[in-house]
């Protein structure tokens, strides 16, 4: 199935999207290549806002961009790696069952699935500009991340699925 069909999928009912990838079995390179298209995802997200504030301050937008690729595309990954790890350490300790794989696939998946937010987000920030309606979309990306986060743990660590 495509991934803009799981996408949208996911926004039904993200525990069944994310159990049936799981099913799929344990492969590390599908989990990265969703981990750095939500990547890439947020780097292109930023685009708007970076060129807002090149123009507004008068810097240099390649400058902007090529700090920004550093840190979404080739730093981020590590941090969601750890992160993944650390949510895979708690479900363990409050009674889940499963593989590591499954927090990395429920983190990496949470991200790419909420990147239609994010892409919002990211044309308000350039458009709009700060402001009360960025702070509503970034909550409203933040709730969705973790509603999705949050329901596929439950569903990859409950009762020991793959």
């Amino acid at each position: 199935m495509p991934f803009s069909s799981d996408i949208a999928a996911t926004y039904r009912g993200p525990g069944k999207v994310v159990r049936r990838l799981a099913a799929a079995g344990q492969r590390e390179d599908r989990a990265l290549a969703i981990l750095m298209g939500a990547c890439v995802i947020l780097f292109v997200a930023r685009w708007p806002a970076l060129a807002r504030q090149a123009h507004l301050e008068g810097v240099e937008l390649n400058m902007l961009l090529g700090g920004t690729l550093m840190a979404t595309v080739f730093l981020a990954p590590l941090l969601f790696y750890v992160l993944a790890f650390v949510a895979h350490l708690i479900a363990r300790a409050v009674g889940g069952r499963g593989p590591s794989f499954n927090a990395r696939l429920a983190l990496f998946w949470s991200l790419l699935a909420s990147s239609p937010l994010v892409l919002l987000n990211g044309l308000v920030a350039g458009y709009i500009g700060p402001g009360i309606q960025l702070t509503i979309v970034g909550l409203i990306w933040f709730c969705v991340f973790m509603w999705f986060w949050i329901a596929s743990m439950l569903a990859v660590y409950r009762g020991g699925e793959t």
